[in-house]
């Protein structure tokens, strides 16, 4: 069975899924999107997603043409019609078809889009050995610019950030804000480990203020392990114990080396493994069935 994409209520199979090339999603990246993962017939955090999705919409002014409940039941059908158990999930909700123009009142209605595919971010061998990062100088977006808590279809910056990543031949990147200090990288969530103690730059760094770092902060408060969101800089990141990212897609994946320096003993850490454990747990039980 071919794959199946939603769109507007109806679907296609993937080499009819289209859109017009006069939707401002596609013309200016006006737009929002989610990454969910599915586990064993489990929407992983279904409402912390679909709660962020019109949060980020409602600040572009952007109105979806159908309640929560009706989206989450489109991400419901769309996995039962593709029969996927443990996919990943893009969500997309775009400004909709529009003029050459960049104003959004000419738009009809928004475009809804639901994909649903199997996604692996990194090697099965990074998680076990561990990721190399670099510092990359494309900075973080602003607050007063593109909020970093809009995930908007304009992900430039992002990207910009990764083709430094790939021309320094690794995989990911920590940007920074422009005050120098660690916000996060070009696609994960960034945690050190200290002296026993869990720490991530806070939201006011210009971090995303991701799922699955909200699922860690609640598996350290849940375990006793301290942890705190501190402004950091990349010397702390240097001398860390340990280090990892997280994300929907990357789940949670170790860093043992950053700029050429080791990252503790250079090998994936206890806490880092335990951590990890514990979300893997935390998978089978917090979500949507469908």
């Amino acid at each position: 069975m071919g794959l199946k994409i939603y769109i507007n209520g109806k679907f296609y199979s993937k080499e009819d899924a289209k859109v017009s090339v006069f939707d401002h999603g596609l013309l200016y990246g006006d737009g929002v999107f989610e990454g969910i993962r599915t586990y064993d017939g489990l929407i992983f955090k279904c409402k912390e997603h679909i709660d962020r999705l019109y949060q980020s919409a409602h600040a572009i002014m952007l109105d979806i043409p159908m309640s929560k409940e009706n989206m989450t039941e489109a991400v419901k059908k769309t996995l039962r019609e593709n029969r996927m158990k443990d996919s990943y999930i893009r969500l997309v909700v775009t400004r909709g078809y529009g003029d050459l123009g960049l104003d959004p009142r000419k738009c009809g209605k928004p475009t809804v889009i639901v994909i649903t595919d199997k996604c692996k971010l990194y090697p099965q061998e990074l998680y076990e050995k561990g990721l190399e990062i670099v510092t990359i100088s494309t900075q973080r977006n602003i607050h007063e610019s593109v909020n970093p808590q809009i995930k908007s279809l304009n992900y430039l910056n992002n990207i910009l950030a990764k083709v430094e990543a790939i021309n320094a031949g690794v995989e990911e990147a920590v940007m920074l804000n422009s005050e120098g200090y660690v916000a996060e990288c070009t696609g994960d969530n960034i945690f050190m480990i200290k002296d026993g103690v869990i720490y991530t730059p806070p939201i006011h760094s210009g971090v995303l203020r991701g799922i699955t770092r909200g699922a860690v902060i609640d598996i350290a408060h849940l375990k006793e392990i301290p942890i705190k969101e501190e402004v950091l800089t990349r010397y702390d990141l240097f001398n860390s114990d340990e280090m990892f990212l997280t994300g929907s897609a990357a789940e949670i994946i170790p860093v043992v080396r950053m700029d050429r320096r080791k990252i503790g003993d250079g090998k994936p850490g206890k806490m880092t493994a335990k951590l990890i454990s514990e979300f893997h747990k935390l998978t089978k039980v917090d979500g949507v069935r469908f």
